[in-house]
């Protein structure tokens, strides 16, 4: 059976083109989401500045999420999204481990010289020099108060040198410092960061955290071995927010966003890969099937022939895994040169920093090799049951087909998926916050094989349907169209049902999506009310600028503001996931201009100290009202009681915790607000208010004056990454369904030669013949976005009516219709072209009559 399966692949080149094309398409996604996957797990973010050290000491951002019952083992672990730094006492009890011979503390804190072209950099105490090593190629060491070391890099962009006086702006505060030495990485080592180095004594003052460090960089005694010394700190810290790094992991010191980095290259190669391989699993068995039901004859034929079942299920089978295996081996090659090239779209957009490296080994292409094959294998193998129970002889007209135990499982499959699906689509509507991309996915997998194992019955009904509109609308043309249609159904239907689940999918995975973060990006922008804003470009804003806006003339009322993430620890928060509870600073005495806020209790006036202001709805959940405390873990792990002091009304899925400025400001990495809202007493004032404020900026180092259009949701970067997935979800599943349709349309027309032959005798045109084509297409691309449309919209309407208060869905409407002209044209080309060429006219030559 082998070799007849070898034999018989060159008479069928279309359909096996098709899979082969399918499969090598897969095989190069999932290959390239292999290498992306790898590149996130290692999450390996080399060290630059602190390489010097074996052993460096963070903060441990890990943070264990409230449970209802503390007696449950089960902790739910997430992370603190601000750097948790070290107290300075941590670093005596180092000091103390027997082995270390020196312990470094890191402080970094951005710094601009404002000299020639304004260049920015890092600024650090000029002790951790030491550990990269940095040597000084000119002058000496900062030795006291007001020098400065300059690295290279620096002293090139501001043109400045040894002896020169430069400004330097940190937190919007200018200082003057003397250039005492300029210095280089040892070795020619590449460095990204540009820094300058301060004495102690400033970094300490500069760095705006009395009594922490960032990190620290712990040196070994002579001798004493990585490996040794390792439990020995780890054993020191127990009890302590920190945690050792050693190895590649000591970057993430000082790249910490290279975490954010590793997961986002999980999440978007994780689902890209699964879904993937699902339709890609999809449309090899839609393709083998419609092959499967043109050879009904030949089956029959080698079964009259003596052939056992067993033996046409295995020629079948065979046929297609050795299709998929000559295009699994080169896409999965392939694949990883795809993955770099999305990597490098990945780094260009932010989603993962520029220091961490694309990784690559031989594992990723293995693996996708097996689970391409797996895939391949589990599509071919429903085709190839098929092709053997096809009877030898038809059975008598009238004759009632008996139910198989193989279509009561596909049965019970179907409603098993469907009504998985939509209890994941209700429960995600009834949810307080927006759902997972996990969740999402799990949804929508769950409805494409429910709606793809009832898709044969669902296409007849649509046919039925739209019988008399189509006939009203393209006559004859279109009566032939639907009576070709219902006597293919499962060729129609094999077409149809990938254009169904693209619909479904574009559908489900932007707008179940879109639809909660553009309602909570909405009213977080609804409820400010600034006409012009301050914004700091590196560091934060310095903390008299405030009274100086609020003097200008026509500045009706100004704020400072801040955003940041909490996780509500007392009373426990069955509404709070992974991600928090998003939270605003604002100040108490502006924040009735630049706030558009309904209270329900309570007043913003009283939003000093330590202090909060809570949804209604939340606050009902907690159980809490005014004058009531809870207890709050802010985004760098420290702990504080605050005590509500207001209620505000907010939609569902938009809730938020509203806090003191400078309360929420200290504990952020920066340390200081990075924006100051602005309201005029009228619109005729703002141009004047702009204008003061843009010659204030000129004379503030790091200050930017915009509009409210700078304005964004804490939500952005989350939205980026999933943009990312449903992108990448979308333009798969789009490719597969191009090449399914076209392929599926064009192999039936291929084989109906016979039947435009006879209708040209009969007195058909070709352009008539091509009409009926062309009607055909639009019948099932109609039937595959009608179906994906209606099945998914139903599960869409109570999550968008629960977030938007309305059925309509927030979201790109030109997304969906790029995905329903896309498949439109590839049903008409797939319908049309074999069409053109087997109805082209031939040539006929004239034969010689010879000596007649």
């Amino acid at each position: 059976m082998w070799r007849l399966a070898l034999r018989t692949l060159s008479f069928r080149k279309d359909v096996f083109a098709a899979v082969f094309t399918a499969m090598l398409l897969g095989a190069v996604i999932v290959s390239a989401a292999g290498a992306l996957m790898e590149t996130g797990l290692r999450g390996k973010v080399p060290p630059q500045r602190l390489a010097g050290a074996p052993i460096v000491i963070v903060g441990d951002p890990s943070y264990p999420l409230p449970k209802a019952d503390l007696r449950d083992e089960d902790t739910e672990w997430t992370r603190l999204t601000e750097r948790v730094r070290l107290g300075v006492g941590l670093l005596d009890t180092l000091r103390a481990v027997p082995g270390v011979d020196r312990v470094i503390g890191d402080l970094s804190f951005p710094a601009t010289i404002l000299l020639g072209n304004r260049p920015a950099g890092v600024g650090h105490d000029w002790s951790s020099a030491r550990l990269a090593p940095y040597e000084l190629g000119a002058g000496t060491p900062p030795g006291g108060s007001g020098e400065v070391v300059l690295d290279a890099t620096l002293a090139r962009r501001s043109g400045a040198g040894v002896g020169d006086r430069v400004e330097v702006a940190v937190g919007g505060v200018a200082g003057t410092y003397r250039v005492t030495g300029v210095a280089a990485p040892a070795d020619g080592r590449a460095i990204t960061e540009a820094v300058m180095f301060f004495s102690a004594s400033d970094a300490r003052r500069l760095a705006g955290h009395p009594g922490t460090v960032d990190a620290a960089a712990v040196l070994p005694a002579r001798g004493i071995d990585t490996g040794v010394l390792r439990p020995r700190i780890q054993a020191a810290l127990h009890g302590h927010m920190a945690t050792a790094l050693v190895g590649d992991d000591r970057g993430l010191a000082e790249f910490p966003e290279g975490r954010d980095g590793g997961e986002n290259l999980v999440v978007i190669s994780g689902v890209t890969a699964g879904t993937t391989l699902l339709v890609a699993a999809l449309v090899v068995a839609g393709t083998l099937g419609m092959s499967v039901e043109h050879r009904s004859r030949e089956m029959a034929l080698l079964k009259v022939m003596g052939t056992s079942p067993a033996r046409i299920r295995r020629m079948v089978f065979s046929e297609g895994m050795t299709v998929s295996a000559l295009a699994v081996v080169p896409g999965c090659l392939l694949g990883p040169y795809l993955g770099h090239w999305l990597f490098g779209r990945l780094v260009a957009d932010g989603l993962v920093p520029e220091v961490m490296p694309f990784q690559q080994s031989w594992i990723p292409v293995v693996a996708a090799v097996a689970t391409c094959l797996l895939a391949a294998a589990a599509a071919v193998f429903l085709p190839a049951r098929r092709a053997s129970m096809i009877p030898a002889v038809e059975p008598p007209a009238g004759t009632v087909p008996r139910r198989r135990p193989l279509g009561l499982v596909r049965s019970a499959i179907a409603l098993v998926c469907l009504a998985g699906g939509a209890a994941l689509a209700v429960s995600a509507a009834v949810a307080p916050r927006p759902p997972g991309v996990i969740s999402v996915c799990l949804t929508v997998i769950a409805l494409s094989v429910g709606l793809t194992l009832v898709a044969p019955r669902m296409t007849v009904a649509m046919t039925e349907a739209l019988r008399r509109p189509v006939r009203a609308v393209f006559g004859q043309p279109g009566h032939l169209a639907i009576l070709n249609t219902r006597a293919r159904t499962v060729r129609v239907a094999a077409a149809a049902t990938p254009i169904m689940l693209v619909t479904g999918i574009a559908l489900a995975n932007v707008y179940l999506q879109v639809s909660p973060a553009g309602v909570a990006e909405r009213a977080y922008v609804r409820d400010l009310r600034a006409d012009v804003v301050l914004t700091a470009q590196t560091g934060g804003l310095a903390t008299d600028l405030l009274g100086q806006v609020r003097s200008i003339p026509g500045v009706a009322g100004a704020s400072e503001f801040v955003t940041g993430t909490v996780f509500l620890e007392s009373p426990y928060d069955a509404w709070q996931g992974e991600d928090g509870w998003p939270a605003r600073g604002i100040t108490a005495e502006g924040a009735e201009h630049v706030m558009k806020l309904r209270l329900t209790a309570g007043t913003l006036t009283g939003l000093r100290g330590h202090s909060v202001a809570l949804a209604e709805g939340h606050a009902r959940q907690l159980g809490r009202g005014l004058g009531d405390t809870v207890r709050i873990r802010l985004g760098d792990g420290h702990a504080a009681e605050l005590r509500v002091v207001a209620l505000l009304s907010a939609k569902a899925g938009a809730e938020t915790v509203l806090m003191p400025a400078d309360l929420l400001a200290q504990h952020t990495t920066a340390g200081l607000p990075p924006q100051i809202l602005v309201r005029a007493v009228s619109d005729g004032d703002v141009p004047r208010v702009a204008a003061t404020l843009a010659g204030v900026a000129r004379a503030v180092p790091g200050l930017r004056v915009s509009g409210d259009d700078v304005l964004s949701g804490p939500h952005t970067e989350r939205e980026r990454t999933r943009a990312w997935v449903n992108h990448l979800l979308i333009g798969t599943t789009l490719a597969f369904v191009v090449i399914s349709v076209i392929s599926t349309q064009a192999a039936g027309a291929v084989r109906r030669r016979r039947e435009f032959r006879l209708q040209r005798l009969i007195g058909s045109s070709r352009g008539q013949i091509l009409r009926m084509m062309g009607v055909e297409g639009v019948l099932v691309a109609v039937i595959g976005v009608v179906l994906g449309t209606v099945c998914f919209v139903p599960l869409l309407l109570p999550f968008t009516i629960a977030v938007n208060g309305s059925p309509l869905p927030s979201g790109p409407v030109w997304l969906y219709v790029i995905v329903v002209c896309s498949v439109g044209l590839s049903a008409l080309m797939g319908a049309l072209s074999p069409a053109w060429i087997v109805t082209r006219p031939r040539r006929v030559r004239s034969a010689d009559s010879g000596g007649s």
